[in-house]
């Protein structure tokens, strides 16, 4: 038989907890700090990060889409008990998911910015 308890720990064993309970706790506080720092950016938008782009994409939107797939990640990860599964479902649930998340924040940022361009550009006039 498998063994059914629980990993009590965090980051790669990093962090290591007594129970679940404070377990849970650690998972929401890192959540909760990641949640803090994209709030953060979003108020206080610094120029460094919205000046300079990255495959024409600015990088605070990259730390963006970053953070939120970090949160996914540890959300499937400690939430929903996927660490307790083979390694083999474990990789096929997370690439499948990261790769689809990247391609849609990828297409949704670049049709979103041809739009915009467009729309300043003066061809169509702004009639939503």
């Amino acid at each position: 038989m498998e063994n059914n308890t629980h990993k009590l720990e965090i980051f790669r064993g990093l962090l290591k907890f007594k129970s679940n309970e404070t377990k849970i706790w650690g998972v929401l506080i890192f959540l909760s700090i990641v949640t803090i720092v994209e709030v953060a950016l979003g108020i206080i938008k610094p120029d460094v990060l919205m000046v300079n782009s990255i495959l024409s994409v600015k990088i605070i939107n990259w730390i963006f889409i970053i953070l939120t797939i970090v949160k996914a990640y540890y959300i499937a990860w400690d939430f929903m008990h996927l660490r307790d599964e083979p390694q083999g479902l474990q990789f096929s649930v997370t690439i499948s998911l990261m790769f689809l998340i990247a391609y849609l924040a990828f297409i949704l940022l670049v049709e979103g910015n041809y739009i915009f361009d467009v729309m300043y550009e003066g061809f169509v006039s702004w009639n939503f």
